[in-house]
């Protein structure tokens, strides 16, 4: 059996790079930890982190293509964040513009949750703990 200790990063493809990096960064709240540009892929790679822990790899690419999106599509479900507070994690998201869905309650843990899209129409998922 293979020994994992966690997982060490999440990498996203977008299809603007500055308009998703200022979604995950004045947004979501994510540090930037290194910006680098790759002249010969004509791409960015922008190392995030959440809490001082390195989490995700924004990346940029000439014309990338188009990839289903929703919860309930095949492959990759979402990416969740815990918070505290759902009604100020609403609040705060109402304050910018970005339409949350209805919040639900998780059927196994009775805990609240919801969900919004970042610019390439990723399900980001806020999980009230």
């Amino acid at each position: 059996m293979l020994s994992l200790n966690k997982v060490h990063h999440i990498a996203i493809i977008c299809s603007d790079y500055e308009t998703s990096k200022k979604f995950y960064t004045e947004i979501l709240g994510l540090t930037i930890i290194k910006e680098t540009y790759r002249q010969e892929r004509a791409s960015y790679k922008l190392d995030l982190a959440l809490n001082d822990n390195y989490m995700i790899e924004l990346f940029s690419f000439p014309n990338p293509p188009k990839r289903i999106s929703g919860p309930e599509a095949t492959g990759l479900r979402h990416l969740a964040f815990e918070v505290n507070d759902m009604d100020k994690t609403i609040k705060f998201l109402d304050e910018k513009n970005i339409v949350s869905e209805p919040v639900r309650i998780d059927e196994v843990t009775g805990k609240r949750f919801t969900f919004i899209a970042d610019p390439d129409d990723l399900p980001i998922e806020f999980y009230e703990i």
